[in-house]
């Protein structure tokens, strides 16, 4: 039962609309001035007051002042003779819940408390309905998908029932989807191994692909005299796209989208080289060898995607002048906004931001980054909070202002692993925990997808006999030696270089400034 307080010098004349709410299960305690309401408000709880504003005393928004300065949370429904606009403005700046005019009826006041009190549990019960509905269709899909838009369509699905489902209470729907979410990545997995070569070697029914995603989606919107900024998150899901793209969109027009894939292994040094250079991982080794190393080497693996992109440029015949900037700290990002404007002259900025993939990987290091994102929810979490007050944010709003049109993605997504997978090999074999290459490894093959054959998958060779393993589903891969040790360390750390959706099905979306000059 809630229980309100009323506030009205004409309390009396009131008694019907009282009663009436009495009867719908509300209990109803009164007051006739503010002085009284606060003391009352001070040793009761109430789930909701009604003010009026016009009092003796201490009128209504003097009393709404004080009341929120020591119950802030408290839900507030004014209610007014004065239709005055001003009134209206300064209890809405005062935070009222809601705003009624004189003379009401009871049912105008039961709508409004139930707006109110109820509208979570509504939402709630709204949500597991509908769920419950597509429950079925999302199934049914998983056994007619056929197709890299299919996949596409239905992760995003996925993604937006996650995000919905996540805000109730019932944690029974939410573990019913997550068990949906990994029946659709063992699904997943088994459509890229029957399916990958045939879209990297021969381009039979290839979607937008890391290699191809530069001369397929980013060059058809760069124009003269129109700048244009490539944003590239390192790091990105979908799920963590869709919480921090409505705060961009406050500044820039949302033009479209949309997803493409990663290439295997689902990891910076081979998808994000792959999208400067628009070449596989075995052409990058072939033809630009001292620009590439491959996992066993020493040294930074991504330090010349600046002329691999100038590379693209040339092999494309195309006249771009550009910027390549590389995001890694705070005093970066600050010089960033600092120097927006004189990219104006650029056709092309590119912008590489590592801030989410260091959440990624601080989280597989360091203990307190493990309490604050424990799980997906509080992972998407963490990144909105670092997108709302960092020096990228500051820089899209100044963007939006001076005009420049907006493309954003990633490299690669990242999953949440929970089941190791015992491995041996040679010293030299890889140490990603999604993915490894080497000679004579030795696991448990049902829980992977080898490539036995390199120029399958386009990936590159580091011994004539070296082979490549990725990681299915939520598992990652662990030492024989000293196994539970290594196992207990990266459990619920989140991986990448492997298959799963999250993985391999990344945003790409491009807006123009709202400003138009």
């Amino acid at each position: 039962m809630s229980k309100i307080l009323w506030v009205d010098d004409e309390i009396d004349h009131l008694k019907p609309h009282i009663l009436f709410l009495e009867s719908k299960s509300y209990e109803v305690s009164t007051c006739t001035n503010g002085l009284d309401a606060l003391k009352v408000i001070k040793n009761t709880q109430f789930d909701i007051v009604l003010l009026d504003e016009n009092m003796p005393g201490l009128n209504g928004l003097e009393t709404l002042g004080e009341l929120k300065k020591s119950n802030p949370e408290l839900p507030v429904i004014m209610i007014t003779k004065n239709e005055a606009e001003h009134i209206m403005d300064d209890a809405i700046g005062r935070k009222i819940s809601d705003y009624l005019i004189k003379p009401v009826n009871p049912n105008q006041i039961l709508i409004a408390l139930k707006k109110i009190l109820n509208t979570q549990n509504l939402i709630e019960e709204k949500t597991i309905q509908s769920y419950q509905q597509e429950y079925k269709e999302l199934s049914n899909s998983l056994i007619e998908v056929n197709s890299a838009n299919d996949w596409i369509s239905l992760y995003q699905k996925m993604t937006y029932w996650e995000l919905e489902l996540e805000k109730l209470d019932d944690q029974v729907m939410f573990e019913i989807f997550k068990n949906q979410m990994k029946e659709a990545n063992s699904e997943f997995s088994n459509f890229i191994q029957k399916n990958y070569s045939n879209w990297i070697t021969n381009n039979i029914d290839t979607p937008i692909l890391s290699h191809n995603l530069f001369k397929k989606k980013v060059l058809p919107l760069i124009k003269k005299k129109q700048p244009s900024i490539l944003l590239l998150i390192d790091n990105l899901r979908l799920d963590q796209w869709k919480i921090i793209s409505p705060l961009i969109q406050k500044h820039f027009d949302l033009n479209d989208d949309e997803c493409y894939f990663s290439i295997l292994p689902s990891a910076t040094q081979y998808s994000r080289n792959s999208i400067f250079s628009g070449m596989t991982p075995k052409q990058m080794q072939e033809h630009y060898p001292k620009w590439w190393k491959n996992d066993n080497e020493d040294g930074g693996k991504n330090l010349y995607e600046s002329n691999f992109f100038e590379s693209q440029l040339n092999r494309l015949n195309k006249n771009i002048k550009f910027s390549y900037n590389k995001i890694t700290s705070i005093s970066d990002g600050k010089k960033l906004v600092k120097n927006l404007k004189k990219y104006k002259s650029e056709d092309l900025t590119i912008i590489v931001y590592n801030f989410v993939d260091m959440i990624s990987h601080a989280k597989t290091e360091m203990e307190i980054i493990k309490e604050l994102a424990p799980d997906n929810k509080a992972y998407r979490s963490l990144t909105l909070s670092w997108f709302k007050n960092s020096p990228l944010f500051e820089f899209i709003q100044s963007a939006s202002k001076e005009g420049f049109r907006l493309i954003v993605t990633t490299d690669h997504g990242t999953i949440n692993v929970e089941k190791p997978i015992e491995i041996k090999g040679k010293k030299e074999m890889s140490s990603n925990l999604r993915y490894k290459s080497g000679r004579s490894m030795s696991y448990e093959k049902k829980k992977v997808v080898e490539v036995k054959n390199l120029n399958e998958f386009e990936l590159p060779k580091t011994f004539l006999d070296s082979s490549f393993i990725f990681a299915k589903d939520d598992h990652y891969f662990v030492y024989q030696n000293n196994f539970n040790h290594f196992a207990n360390l990266y459990n619920n750390t989140f991986q990448h270089g492997g298959i799963s959706m999250e993985e391999i099905i990344i945003p790409f979306a491009t807006f123009s400034s709202k400003n138009k000059f």
